[in-house]
């Protein structure tokens, strides 16, 4: 069974354009077992009930960004090893510097295009 067939996802953006854009190209690469939810709240009580191997996340969130997402991820024992990857448009040095800090995994840089997703993840989880 390939590494895309068992690979779980979520995928954690408050903007519905967005999130399409990536779940659709996780479904073009063959992942099926993908989640998403809006911000960052909601998907750490969806980590709670239903764990997977990757998250993916946007930076620029109401409420919680990306990075507080990473930060309050890392410190619960049962989300602390999961795979994290940032999206943002602002990847500056001090955005990055600070997600490495937090355990980030990787980052991606918006815009970016469906190949450039893939290598990203395969980056973080192996090839797919």
């Amino acid at each position: 069974m390939a590494l895309r067939d068992q690979l779980r996802i979520l995928v954690v953006d408050d903007m519905s354009t967005s999130r399409g854009l990536i779940m659709q190209a996780l479904d073009a690469m063959g992942i099926q077992q993908v989640g998403y939810a809006t911000d960052g709240k909601s998907a750490l009580q969806i980590l709670e009930a239903k764990p997977v191997h990757l998250v993916i996340s946007d930076y620029n969130m109401p409420g919680m960004d990306g990075l507080q997402f990473l930060q309050a991820m890392r410190k619960d024992a049962r989300t602390k090893g999961l795979g994290f990857i940032l999206i943002t448009g602002r990847a500056d040095r001090e955005v990055i510097d600070t997600g490495r800090r937090f355990g980030m995994n990787n980052f991606i840089k918006k815009p970016f295009t469906p190949p450039e997703l893939k290598a990203c993840i395969e980056a973080v989880v192996g090839r797919l």
